[in-house]
């Protein structure tokens, strides 16, 4: 069986489809987009594009689970779904309370800001904001079940047997990777605007409480959604 990348492909009519989809959807603003575009204007533009990577390299592995079976476990046991559910919830409110507390740290933020007004992105550490990003995307139950309802409707009889695990992973891939480099545009088009925030009076702590805020907001609207997607 020739299982090269090429096979494991749809033809380009349903390709095409499948990739215009996915940008319709990417380009859409959702929980990770508002995540994004809230690490950037509270800590430039380097930190939004770190935690775009972050929360693609979760996505990806959600993918690879839904290409192995594990939506179908989601979709059977109410107790693991809402186990990821409240595990991600509670991450992001933590991060919302973490952010909220830098706030009224003066040093912490006048650092921060010193940092947006100079330029120096590279002085905000790298790995927390790729971590972060990691396990927001990471337990989201929903990108789980995302991906068994919508490859599917592009997996072709080329792709079943043992190779539509790997042709579920292929087309996984493909719909981060899409939606990676639409979170990048935003991430770069808020990152833009943090200097000038940084610059004028209290505009960089006013920046923080509402990244702060919308982490807690996000985390809430998590943990208080249902298991419709």
């Amino acid at each position: 069986m020739d299982t090269s990348l090429v096979s494991l492909l749809p033809p380009w009519s349903t390709l095409s489809v499948f990739i215009g989809a996915s940008f319709l959807l990417a380009v859409i603003p959702g929980p990770v987009v508002l995540y994004v575009v809230a690490r950037s204007l509270s800590q430039g533009r380097r930190a939004g594009l770190m935690s775009v990577a972050g929360a693609s390299t979760g996505s990806l592995v959600n993918g690879i689970a839904a290409g192995v079976g594990l939506a179908a476990l989601f979709s059977a046991s109410a107790l693991i779904y809402s186990v990821f559910k409240y595990v991600g919830a509670a991450y992001l409110i933590y991060l919302g309370v973490k952010t909220l507390r830098a706030t009224s740290d003066d040093k912490a933020g006048a650092a921060v800001d010193a940092a947006l007004r100079a330029g120096k992105a590279e002085s905000v550490p790298l790995w927390p904001l790729f971590r972060d990003g990691f396990i927001v995307a990471l337990f989201n139950p929903k990108t789980i079940i995302f991906f068994s309802a919508f490859l599917p409707q592009f997996m072709t009889e080329h792709g079943a047997g043992g190779a539509a695990a790997t042709q579920a992973v292929v087309l996984s891939a493909l719909f981060v990777l899409i939606a990676s480099a639409s979170d990048a545009v935003y991430a770069i088009a808020a990152g833009s605007i943090a200097p000038w925030l940084a610059r004028h009076r209290g505009a960089g702590k006013t920046g923080r409480t509402i990244a702060g805020c919308s982490f807690i907001g996000l985390g809430l609207f998590a943990a208080l959604s249902g298991r419709k997607t």
